[in-house]
């Protein structure tokens, strides 16, 4: 198997295959890859919540017209973060009082050495740290393949400014 790009499109070609399989298009240069990317922009205004962007996601799915192949979701800032979990008030209460408790907000320098260098963000960077960067879900007959009650989350630890997603998709 070998990859190229070609006038703006990624083909993957295989030998010793002659039959197309669901969401793939034949060319007489290869199997087509498509590629789709765009940035989520999120202006919070509370240091720290959670915002579901799955349907965000499940747009640009959409318009990308992939059948199969992988969406990437992460958070563009490093006091930010992308995570899966359940759409529940109560679990994201539950999230915003554990992660407090394993790292405090505090501004003075005294707790955190970061914030020894004028910032007072330390605790959202420890945050981030816990909840994750990103998340990659499979995309299957065009739809993100998600569990039972799995949702995208976007979430904010040193709110108050403007903040990136950046979404990838690939696939056929």
């Amino acid at each position: 198997m070998s990859v190229r790009k070609r006038q703006g499109v990624w083909y993957r070609t295989r030998k010793k295959r002659n039959t197309v399989n669901r969401g793939e298009a034949q060319t007489n240069q290869g199997w087509i890859m498509k590629s789709k990317t765009e940035y989520l922009t999120f202006q919070i205004k509370k240091r720290m919540e959670f915002r579901n962007i799955t349907p965000d996601v499940e747009r640009v799915v959409l318009e990308s017209a992939v059948q199969e192949g992988l969406c990437l979701v992460n958070a563009m800032h490093i006091t930010a973060s992308v995570f899966i979990n359940d759409d529940e008030p109560g679990l994201h209460r539950d999230y915003k009082l554990w992660l407090e408790s394993l790292a405090p907000f505090d501004p003075s320098p005294e707790r955190y050495h970061h914030n020894r260098t004028g910032e007072d963000n330390a605790d959202a960077h420890h945050k981030r740290q816990i909840m994750g960067r990103e998340v990659v879900v499979a995309i299957t007959g065009g739809r993100l393949d998600f569990g039972p009650w799995e949702q995208i989350f976007y979430g904010e630890f040193d709110g108050r400014r403007s903040k990136r997603v950046l979404v990838k998709i690939i696939g056929e």
